[in-house]
């Protein structure tokens, strides 16, 4: 792979370096208050126009087909709701005795109580070859879910409800999530067939907002003196969540191949992605209003920035181990089911 094909794929991640940069050198831009007013162009406009994109590319009818798989969505959302959040609070309770900066635990948190994401858990399920359309639905189910659930959590597990009130929290949710993905489902009916014909980079769009709303919570981070974030804790912290990662995929593997599972190598594959990936998508947005107004938002976001790329590289790193144990796997059943030739006497 060429250097600028390279640098197409992996644009995201390096825009994320360079908001964080660009928010270092000159974080009084994109502070409350300062030129950019991100109170207003990022709260509302920047956040309702990621979930009206969401809405204008999310194919409804694609979700229909593996809409009666109940089980396999069970197992998914349980695990990523309701599991994770839970299991990584008890590993915090070990870590908070540790040097490892408070506020980068609260965020391992924060990505525990995460919903899974709509983009990268259905590319790694394709490029593999497992169930797509599972992988569809659990990622936009979960992320419906995730605009209810994730903020309760988030209230369970750091109490942030002390500082901001939980009807504040709901009502902005619903303005600026539910509304405009409603909205965006609408306006796709009437511009399906243009939309089927141009192909939009939704992808691309939704990216560039988000690395806007990156750029504004670290330049609220870099323009306040009282922030110090240590070498050690960071590290630490990037070896957890590979840690984390490695190993969720690896304890959703073993539950969905065990003797009496009922499910097909690919319906596997669906699983390990969508059960242990985090939406950054959902998940920055999300903090910017339910921590509205903590002068160590950015900390907290710290970890969810991490997880995001890292489930990426990861993902890509496994997708060939993983499509040769399903092709494997698949033929192996394949050779099961065929009945016995008679033995001739």
């Amino acid at each position: 792979m060429g250097l600028l094909e390279r640098l197409r794929k992996e644009w995201f991640i390096l825009g994320i370096v360079l908001v964080i940069a660009v928010a270092r050198l000159e974080p009084g831009v994109g502070v409350k208050g300062g030129p950019l007013k991100p109170e207003i162009t990022i709260t509302y406009i920047a956040v309702s126009a990621i979930f009206f994109n969401s809405g204008l590319s999310l194919k409804t009818e694609e979700l229909t087909s593996a809409l009666m798989h109940v089980k396999l969505h069970l197992f998914v959302q349980i695990f990523t709701l309701v599991f994770f959040p839970t299991a990584i609070w008890v590993f915090l309770q070990l870590l908070s005795i540790t040097p490892i900066n408070e506020w980068l635990l609260k965020g391992l948190q924060t990505v525990g109580c995460m919903p899974p994401p709509v983009s990268s858990a259905v590319i790694l399920t394709k490029a593999v070859g497992g169930n797509e359309a599972a992988a569809i639905f659990n990622s936009a189910f979960g992320s419906f879910l995730g605009i209810v659930i994730t903020p309760l959590l988030l209230l369970l597990f750091l109490g942030s409800s002390s500082s901001v009130p939980f009807t504040s929290i709901f009502s902005q949710l619903f303005m600026t999530v539910v509304v405009p993905l409603i909205i965006g489902q609408i306006v796709r009916r009437y511009i399906k067939d243009w939309l089927e014909r141009k192909k939009p980079p939704f992808g691309a769009i939704s990216s560039c907002v988000l690395l806007m709303i990156i750029y504004t919570t670290f330049c609220d981070t870099f323009a306040n003196p009282n922030i110090d974030l240590d070498k050690f804790s960071l590290i630490i912290i990037v070896f957890i969540i590979f840690s984390i990662q490695m190993s969720f995929m690896f304890l959703t593997f073993l539950f969905s191949t065990r003797n009496n599972s009922t499910f097909t190598p690919a319906d596997t594959v669906a699983i390990v992605f969508c059960s242990t990936h985090k939406s950054l998508t959902l998940g920055i947005p999300m903090l910017k209003i339910v921590f509205a107004g903590y002068e160590h938002l950015s900390l907290i976001s710290v970890p969810l920035l991490i997880y995001h790329p890292a489930q990426i590289l990861l993902g890509s790193l496994l997708v060939p181990t993983i499509k040769s144990w399903m092709v494997s796997r698949q033929k192996a059943l394949k050779l099961t089911r065929q009945p016995k030739a008679p033995v001739k006497v």
